[in-house]
C-alpha cells in the first residue's frame, strides 16, 4: 500500500485529484480544499438555479412582463438555469481537468451541454441586441418588425443553431481520435472555425450593433431637448433599457473572452490546466450574474421578485399588477 501511494503525487494544478507518475492516471482524493472547492461550485449552481427561475417565473405569471423583448430574456434566462441544473453539477463530477485527459462518453456530454448553453446565450444577447437597435433606432417601425412571430424564429434559430455547433464540435473532436496523428482539418473545425462562428463573429455583431446604437441615442437626446417631457420620458427609458443590456454584455464578455482566447491561443501551444480550468469556471458564472443585473436595473424585475420572494402571489391573482 505504501509503494503503491508513493507512485501517486498530489495534482498541483487541481486539489481533487492526484496523478500516478507511472500510468498517469488520475485518483479522486478527498482533501479539505476540494471539499470546500465543492461546497463553493455548489453554492454557486444553487445561486443560479434560484435567480434564473425568479427571472422564469416573473416574465410567466405577470402580464406586463409579457413581451417580445422579454421573451428574448426568457430564453437566455432558461440557458442560464440549465447550465446552473446541467453543467455545474456535471463539470463538479467530472472535472475538466481529469476530461483533459480522458475523453469518456460523461465527457462529451458535458462538453455538449456547455457548448450548446454557451452558444444560445451568446445567439440570444445578439438577438437582444438586434431588439434593442430597432427599439431605438426604428421606433417608428419597432412594433411591427420584432414582434412575438420574430422574436419566436429569433429564438429556435438560437437554440437550433447551437445545436448544430455542439454536434459538429463532437464530432470533430471524435474523428480526431481516430486518427493516429492529429487530423489537421478536424483541429481547424474544433480550435478555430467553432470559435469563430460561435462567440468572436457574433460578438462583433452585438459590438457594431450597441455602437450604431449609442450614436443615434446621442442624437436623439440632442434634438428632443426642446420636445414634449413624455418623449424625453420615452427616450429615457429606451436608453436606460440599452445601457442595461450593454451591462449585459459587458459582464459576459468579462467572463466568456478570456476562455475564448485561451481556447484559441491551443493552437499556438499548450495551456496550462489551472489556467484553462479556472477560466472555465469563469464563465459559468455568467449565468449567475445575469439575474442581479436585471434585478439592479430594472424597476419591474425587482418588484416582480420581491412578490415572489415573499410568497405574495401566492395571495391572490396578481397576474395583472403593474409593476413599477
Amino acid at each position: 500500500m505504501e509503494a503503491e501511494s508513493d507512485l501517486y503525487v498530489s495534482y498541483d494544478f487541481h486539489p481533487c485529484y492526484e496523478i500516478n507518475n507511472v500510468s498517469k492516471t488520475l485518483r479522486r482524493t478527498s482533501s479539505t480544499v476540494c471539499m470546500l472547492l465543492n461546497i463553493f461550485l455548489g453554492l454557486l449552481s444553487v445561486i443560479t438555479v434560484c435567480g434564473n427561475l425568479l427571472v422564469i417565473i416573473s416574465i410567466i405569471y405577470f402580464k406586463q412582463l409579457h413581451t417580445p423583448s422579454n421573451y428574448l430574456v426568457f430564453s437566455l434566462a432558461v440557458a442560464d438555469l440549465l447550465v446552473g441544473i446541467v453543467v455545474f453539477p456535471l463539470s463538479m463530477s467530472f472535472s475538466l481537468s481529469s476530461c483533459l485527459y480522458y475523453r469518456d462518453v460523461f465527457c462529451k456530454i458535458r462538453d455538449s451541454f456547455d457548448v450548446i448553453l454557451s452558444t444560445t446565450s451568446i445567439f440570444n444577447l445578439c438577438c437582444i441586441s438586434v431588439d434593442r437597435y430597432y427599439a431605438v433606432c426604428h421606433p417608428l417601425t419597432y412594433r411591427s418588425e420584432i414582434n412575438t412571430a420574430v422574436v419566436l424564429v429569433m429564438i429556435l434559430m438560437s437554440w437550433g443553431v447551437s445545436v448544430f455547433v455542439a454536434i459538429g464540435f463532437i464530432v470533430a473532436e471524435v474523428n480526431q481520435e481516430k486518427c493516429e496523428k492529429k487530423c489537421f482539418s478536424d483541429v481547424v473545425l474544433e480550435k478555430a472555425l467553432a470559435p469563430v462562428f460561435s462567440f468572436y463573429l457574433p460578438v462583433i455583431i452585438m459590438l457594431n450593433i450597441y455602437l450604431r446604437i449609442f450614436l443615434v441615442a446621442q442624437r436623439q437626446a440632442r434634438s428632443i431637448q426642446d420636445t414634449a417631457k413624455s418623449a424625453v420620458n420615452i427616450s429615457n427609458m429606451e436608453r436606460k433599457a440599452t445601457k442595461t443590456l450593454a451591462v449585459v454584455m459587458g459582464v459576459f464578455l468579462m467572463c466568456w473572452l478570456p476562455f475564448f482566447l485561451c481556447f484559441s491561443f491551443q493552437l499556438l501551444g499548450g495551456v496550462s490546466v489551472p489556467v484553462f480550468e479556472s477560466l472555465n469556471w469563469l464563465t459559468l458564472t455568467n449565468s449567475m450574474l445575469n439575474p442581479f443585473i436585471y434585478a439592479f436595473f430594472y424597476s419591474w424585475f425587482r418588484s416582480a421578485f420581491k412578490m415572489i420572494i415573499s410568497g405574495k402571489i401566492f395571495q391572490g391573482d396578481f397576474t395583472h399588477s403593474e409593476l413599477r
